[in-house]
């Protein structure tokens, strides 16, 4: 109820402003604390968060990142907190055939689709030191973190829900916000997910693509249509930021999908997914890593990927690319000599 109070304009929020002054004071204050103590690595790390709770897409973004990364032959490594993991010893390195009950549904998706070093720790500057001392890595990747003030960063990207935008933009618990709107001034770049009415000077906007459905039991893949699984009529389930997105996804490509949503990172019932799964079930690929010990034959994942114009990709590129020969400083591209003006 509450969420919705935040993206539908409901006045009664108001009531909530004492509890919110109270939070964006005791966060300015956290905030000065952990800077004045940050911890600087040999490498370049680069935050992708954002300042709103929930789903924003920031997983999508991170993977092409990934790629952008290869691409200019950068030896990328990956850290994460592992929201929802519940592992018994920290750092704790992720890999294709990792438990994401143990590291969490994101790191997991992050390694089963690039390979990447990633390694999870709710101190995230001992998951990078973790990194650091045992892999050659040019540049961090960190899944979230914006807040995390204690390690030090070289570049921050805020990704932002086109749809949802910034809702009513307050400060918990009043709005969705865990630091002041004006703070997006201040990173070097906002990255928006999709179409809508927020928009943002200088920023960059990715759209969703969809690719092919993977069978979570068989590992068959299929074109993401009605024809190629012989049905329209499916069950969906989401457990992500912003489940609409998903289903919305499903009805764009012809699926007449019954929505299940969850929420963020929620687990998964075996008696749910059994129930879903008496007829073709479609999910996305961070709630699919949680299933498949119990997926049976009905059950699919949608493969997304977040798809950026040339002169984004240049940009970035260029910009990581830039951290990694300059070390530490601005990327050159906000000078504008990559740009050429």
């Amino acid at each position: 109820m509450l969420e919705r109070a935040w993206y539908s304009g409901a006045g009664w929020t108001i009531v909530l402003r004492p509890l919110a002054s109270i939070f964006g004071f005791l966060s300015r204050r956290r905030r000065r604390r952990l800077q004045a103590s940050a911890v600087e690595l040999a490498c370049p790390v680069v935050i992708v968060g954002n300042i709103a709770v929930g789903g924003s897409g920031k997983t999508p973004l991170l993977l092409s990142l990934i790629e952008l990364c290869r691409e200019a032959n950068l030896n990328v490594g990956v850290v994460s907190r592992g929201y929802g993991g519940q592992a018994t010893q920290y750092p704790l390195e992720v890999t294709a055939v990792s438990d994401p009950r143990e590291c969490g549904d994101e790191p997991a998706l992050i390694a089963q689709r690039t390979e990447v070093r990633v390694v999870v720790d709710p101190d995230r500057v001992r998951a990078a030191q973790h990194l650091l001392a045992h892999y050659p890595v040019d540049l961090i990747l960190s899944d979230d973190g914006l807040q995390h003030y204690r390690l030090a960063r070289q570049f921050e990207i805020a990704v932002v829900d086109g749809t949802r935008g910034l809702g009513n933009g307050a400060l918990l618990p009043e709005g969705p916000l865990r630091e002041r709107a004006d703070r997006l001034a201040e990173v070097d770049l906002v990255v928006i997910n999709g179409a809508g009415r927020f928009d943002y000077p200088d920023a960059v906007r990715y759209t969703l693509a969809p690719g092919r459905l993977r069978n979570l039991k068989t590992g068959e893949l299929r074109e993401a249509t009605p024809e190629a699984l012989g049905t329209a009529e499916v069950n969906a389930l989401a457990g992500i930021g912003h489940p609409q997105r998903f289903f919305d996804t499903l009805a764009d490509l012809g699926f007449d999908a019954a929505p299940t949503a969850l929420a963020d990172h929620a687990a998964i019932d075996v008696a749910l997914l059994s129930r879903l799964s008496a007829k073709t079930l479609l999910m996305t690929e961070k709630d699919a890593v949680k299933c498949r010990a119990t997926a049976n034959e009905n059950c699919w994942a949608l493969r997304v990927d977040a798809q950026l114009d040339e002169s984004a990709q240049q940009r970035i590129r260029a910009s990581l690319t830039a951290l990694v020969k300059n070390k530490i400083g601005k990327p050159t591209w906000q000078s504008g000599e990559i740009n050429g003006s």
